[in-house]
């Protein structure tokens, strides 16, 4: 695999994220659009003219032939903290902007934080370096989502396309819905992760070792500089760019696996995870901007493998999606929209995967008779 910072450059696209902000706070308006027309419309046209990238990296290439490639994950923190707490205090003490162009602004550093940010924080917080996992866990704390760390490793890596796995989305389950239900179950099912694990180690949830308390620790201090800096303001714009990239996150988990549900064994267990309980995408520019995360299968089957090595998949072996996620997530945000172009696929996964399974109900607790027109 090619190494250098040449080799590497195309995945620091998201830099490009950063002059964005930095213009749409001085210029106000509707400048802050340019975020969101960056990360989904600029890079979905990009996909339509590089087409796809279906060169497999040599896997076995050396941790330092990477350095390049893990650069930007690592150097995105101080990148992003500068944004959120940079625009907070010009918000606030510039008398520049607007209301509405303070919520537009911090739309777009939401856009910023949940397209990049917590994307590399999942890179961040599958290696094993504790310096990276501590950047994964303050990449988290600037979205107030901390508990994805335990909901990934925990649950959604052993329980993906069960009905265990609270982020795997039901077919026919639109993303509204699925976004209420995650923003309910994944806190608790994180939580329960981890009492299980104290439990099974003799140790009350009480314990230092429950990382419920770092997470706390780091968000309750992500808030108080927010309200330092910015007072109330300050305070409801970070909570605002926090949502904006939670929605964000769930959008791409919404696209990830739904519809896909793992054989059931009976007694509880499920058929092991394979390349065909992901969605996929080979689009090249998308790929670049998500460090390989539309490589979603080879994730799976190697969640500690870094994003520069993951492996991608022909569609015997995986499902295809017709777009890449920026695009495939803007979809998802129109539930009829979504089921039109995405069921048919699902339904074609079932016959090529599972053409035994003519019940699909028990696999799927979501799933409603829908009409013709939207199947």
């Amino acid at each position: 695999m090619p190494a250098g910072p040449r080799a590497a450059l195309p995945f620091w696209l998201s830099l490009g994220m950063v002059p964005l902000v930095i213009l749409a706070a001085t210029q106000g308006g509707w400048w802050f659009l340019c975020l969101p027309a960056y990360g989904w419309l600029m890079v979905t046209l990009m996909d339509a003219a590089l087409g796809l990238n279906t060169a497999n990296p040599d896997p076995q290439t050396p941790e330092r032939d990477l350095i390049w490639y893990r650069a930007i994950t690592l150097i995105w923190f101080p990148i992003q903290f500068c944004l959120i707490f940079g625009g907070i205090w010009y918000a606030t003490h510039s008398g520049h902007l607007s209301g509405w162009e303070k919520v537009g602004l911090f739309f777009g550093i939401g856009v910023a934080s949940g397209t990049i940010g917590i994307v590399y924080a999942h890179e961040l917080l599958h290696q094993r370096n504790p310096l990276e996992r501590w950047l994964g866990d303050l990449l988290l704390a600037s979205v107030l989502y901390s508990h994805f760390r335990t909901e990934h490793l925990l649950v959604h890596h052993s329980w993906v396309g069960t009905p265990r796995d609270p982020v795997t989305a039901r077919y026919n389950e639109g993303f509204h819905r699925f976004f209420l239900r995650v923003l309910r179950d994944c806190p608790r099912s994180a939580w329960r992760a981890e009492s299980n694990r104290l439990r099974r180690a003799n140790r009350p949830v009480t314990d230092r070792r429950n990382p419920f308390w770092r997470y706390a620790a780091l968000q309750g201090a992500m808030l108080a500089l927010a309200a330092l800096i910015g007072g109330w303001l300050g305070l409801a714009l970070f909570v605002w760019q926090a949502f904006v990239a939670v929605w964000q996150l769930e959008l791409t988990n919404y696209v990830e696996h739904y519809g896909l549900t793992r054989r059931h064994l009976g007694a509880g267990k499920y058929e092991h995870v394979r390349p065909h309980h992901s969605w996929n995408a080979a689009h090249t520019a998308s790929n670049w901007l998500l460090i390989n995360l539309q490589r979603h299968s080879d994730h799976h089957y190697k969640p500690d493998r870094r994003f520069p090595l993951l492996q991608t998949y022909d569609r015997d072996q995986a499902p295809q999606l017709p777009l890449g996620y920026p695009a495939m997530t803007f979809m998802a945000m129109v539930p009829p929209l979504w089921r039109r172009r995405v069921n048919p696929r699902v339904r074609a996964w079932r016959q090529q995967f599972y053409p035994d399974i003519q019940d699909w109900a028990p696999y799927n607790r979501a799933e409603t008779p829908m009409p013709r027109s939207a199947l």
